[in-house]
């Protein structure tokens, strides 16, 4: 599928309405992400957005070559928030959320074994779920 910049499209992930409970705080004006390297056609609602911490560089936390799990924070960089909608890689401006709560088993890849480190770095972030 080729994507039109600037047209309108219309796309649908199942937990999308449900991975974010409560909007909090975010980072005004949202962020332009750096995507080279990043694999995935989009950066779904709730995906990990971290932050280079030399040159303040926001992008997608990794994923792995399967699109199934996060990789490791990579050195350097420091978690931000989660992306408050899903855009498509080729207009990567997205909101980034770090205070309210997140859907943690909706989330679009697991955050389980992240959880102390994001607690640490986003303390008015939460995960949960029913």
């Amino acid at each position: 599928m080729v994507h039109d910049i600037g047209v309108q499209e219309s796309f649908g992930f199942k937990n999308d309405p449900i991975v974010i409970r409560v909007y909090g705080k975010s980072v005004i004006g949202g962020r332009m992400l750096e995507v080279d390297g990043y694999t995935g056609e989009y950066i779904r609602k709730g995906s990990l957005i971290i932050r280079d911490e030399t040159n303040g560089v926001s992008k997608p936390m990794p994923v792995n070559s399967a699109g199934t799990a996060y990789e490791s924070l990579p050195e350097g960089f420091a978690y931000e928030g989660v992306a408050k909608a899903t855009v498509h890689k080729n207009e990567p401006l997205v909101g980034v959320m770090y205070e309210g709560e997140v859907n943690d088993v909706a989330s679009p890849y697991p955050v389980a074994s992240l959880l102390s480190d994001l607690k640490s770095a986003l303390p008015e972030l939460k995960f949960a779920h029913d």
